[in-house]
């Protein structure tokens, strides 16, 4: 991830003063010549904030966020610094977006590349329905966290909630605490050196420095559900 933006030459759009929507059609317009840096002032919680951005550019928001904010997201990195509401970076297809408190629940959720970043906890439903985002969580997750993730990888440095990657496909999920209980067809593979690699090549992307990879276990997909089998009925 590029350094964070020092504000002194953004441009800066305070949101006691202008509106949301004139602040995400002017991200929506940046172009090649577009200012590169954007500063945030007073966000107060505002719902869909700095979403459907398709520039290179950085963007902080200084506050919390509502639900949906960089919902969407391509090339842009967005910077949060506060919390955020329901469906951070829904449907990210590129780009980075960080949060430098904790996010609400589907954080991440359908998102289809890119890296989402979260420095503190993660609440219930992070990363469902991932096709290729790359999402690091500082913290914990809550429960039914990579519900039918198609593909990616979820880091979660703390613990993870009940049915965690129920009804997976494809997706690595990568945890360092406790799991209070696993998913349909979710279970606990082998770590070999690929995929300490690739987990310390994730947390360094995420800027987490004081985590040893040694330290996690992987969950995968068992594949008993790919096709209908009535003994597995239960399951589905």
């Amino acid at each position: 991830m590029s350094a964070p933006s020092s504000g002194l030459d953004a441009k800066e759009i305070d949101l006691a003063v202008t509106s949301l929507r004139d602040l995400n059609a002017a991200l929506h317009a940046v172009g090649d010549d577009g200012p590169r840096r954007w500063r945030v002032l007073n966000p107060r919680g505002a719902h869909a904030l700095a979403a459907g951005i398709d520039a290179p550019i950085e963007v902080d928001v200084e506050g919390h966020a509502g639900y949906y904010c960089a919902g969407m997201n391509k090339q842009a990195t967005v910077r949060v610094h506060g919390n955020a509401g329901v469906g951070l970076a829904e449907n990210i297809m590129s780009g980075t977006v960080v949060v430098e408190g904790s996010a609400s629940q589907s954080a991440g959720a359908t998102g289809h590349g890119g890296l989402v970043s979260i420095r503190g906890d993660a609440s219930a439903r992070c990363g469902i329905s991932m096709k290729g985002v790359d999402i690091v969580v500082r913290g914990s997750v809550g429960h039914m966290s990579a519900f039918m993730a198609q593909k990616g990888r979820l880091v979660i440095c703390g613990d993870a909630g009940d049915a965690l990657g129920d009804s997976i496909y494809e997706a690595r999920l990568y945890v360092r605490g406790e799991v209070a209980g696993l998913g349909a067809d979710c279970i606990e593979k082998e770590m070999r050196d690929e995929h300490l690699a690739e987990l310390g090549e994730l947390l360094g992307r995420a800027e987490v420095e004081d985590v040893d990879p040694s330290e996690f276990r992987r969950y995968g997909s068992a594949r008993k559900l790919y096709n209908f089998h009535v003994d597995n009925a239960g399951a589905y």
